[in-house]
């Protein structure tokens, strides 16, 4: 399987014509009968080599992670931040094998992290005292996410693993949050501030995944794949907090009128992952409509068969969108503003050359 970054890098290295790129690409998609650009396509994995090589890459930087936290908690995640990047020296930059990669990202931005968490453990006592409180606990934190982030750029500089800048971006909106918590603080200890405010980053996330596909709006080169993290980041950010809010996050039963209330939301969840050619939003959300539909079902009288109806409502109705996405998302899109459609992905990939990535 071949993506779209590895078309792109066939063609940089002039290994294929721009022409001959954008002919492949028309192939595909009128053999699969559904334009490419609305495949939402990513790689993940070439091969089994990928797995073999994940799976040895995890529990060679557990193991040195262990050894180096047997000396010092700050040395477990230094040891693992610094043998990640120098295994992504050869398996992201010359072998560009793509699970590896995202692996080698995850390991390297949490054993930053860890890194400064483990120096607090054993020193942030002489240091801060007992009970530091939570205003300096929250700065702490958001110094934390920051040195991340800032690590997380450097490591995107180097390797251009598009699952960086979501990495990133989360570290950045820890740090937003954690520093906004340290100047309000936490009265009587509500969930409701924290909430709005992931709710707050994650619209703010949501902008910047727009941002990067607007700016490759046929997805042909790298930039559509950093925006596809940054959709599955931005999702459960948006989803989460607006449930949360609805009380479907309590674990007791709600009433009809929120029940209602949630399958409107995903509603509107599904209309806007059409026009914007992206399903995180439907996915993120789905364990909650699930939920409320079961509910409404059980208040109906079906409470025998309410998860059974529920799954087969969901399922069937998931799987008729997926079948006729194509169509439904030129409707949608169709109904939008020009100005506003012009930015959106393409509803159709036209046969060009391959803009620079």
């Amino acid at each position: 399987m071949y993506s779209e970054s590895d078309l792109q890098a066939a063609v940089d290295a002039k290994v294929l014509t721009p022409e001959a790129a954008a002919a492949f690409r028309g192939h595909v998609a009128s053999v699969r009968s559904a334009p490419a650009a609305d495949e939402e396509s990513f790689r993940l994995i070439t091969g089994f080599n990928d797995i073999f090589v994940s799976i040895a890459a995890v529990i060679l930087l557990v193991a040195v992670g262990w050894i180096g936290a047997s000396i010092h908690p700050a040395l477990g995640g230094a040891f693992v931040a610094t043998s990640a990047w120098f295994l992504a020296e050869y398996f992201t930059r010359q072998r560009r094998m793509a699970l590896p990669s995202i692996v080698l990202v995850l390991a390297f931005s949490g054993g930053v992290f860890a890194t400064m968490v483990g120096f607090l453990v054993k020193h942030g006592e002489s240091l801060f005292g007992n009970d530091p409180g939570e205003t300096v606990g929250a700065l702490l934190i958001g110094g934390i996410a920051l040195a991340t982030a800032a690590a997380t750029w450097a490591h995107w500089r180097r390797f251009m693993v598009p699952i960086t800048v979501a990495a990133g971006t989360a570290a950045l909106a820890a740090t937003a949050v954690a520093l906004v918590l340290s100047i309000t603080g936490l009265p009587d200890r509500s969930q409701a501030l924290p909430m709005a405010l992931v709710l707050v980053a994650g619209l703010g996330v949501f902008a910047l995944a727009m941002w990067w596909d607007r700016s490759d709006r046929v997805r042909q080169t790298r930039r559509s794949d950093v925006a596809f993290w940054l959709h599955l980041l931005a999702a459960p950010m948006i989803a989460h907090p607006i449930f949360h809010l609805l009380g479907v996050t309590d674990g007791n039963d709600i009433g009809s009128g929120a029940a209602v209330m949630v399958v409107g939301i995903y509603v509107l969840f599904g209309l806007i992952a059409l026009a914007i050619d992206r399903r995180a939003l439907l996915v993120s959300a789905l364990a909650y409509v699930l939920f409320a539909m079961t509910q409404l079902f059980n208040q109906f009288g079906a409470v025998e068969l309410n998860v059974a109806l529920t799954a087969f409502v969901i399922g069937s109705a998931l799987l008729l969108l997926s079948a006729f996405w194509q169509n439904a998302r030129a409707a949608v899109v169709g109904l939008l503003p020009g100005n506003l459609a012009d930015q959106l992905p393409a509803t159709t990939r036209t046969i060009s050359a391959i803009p620079a990535s």
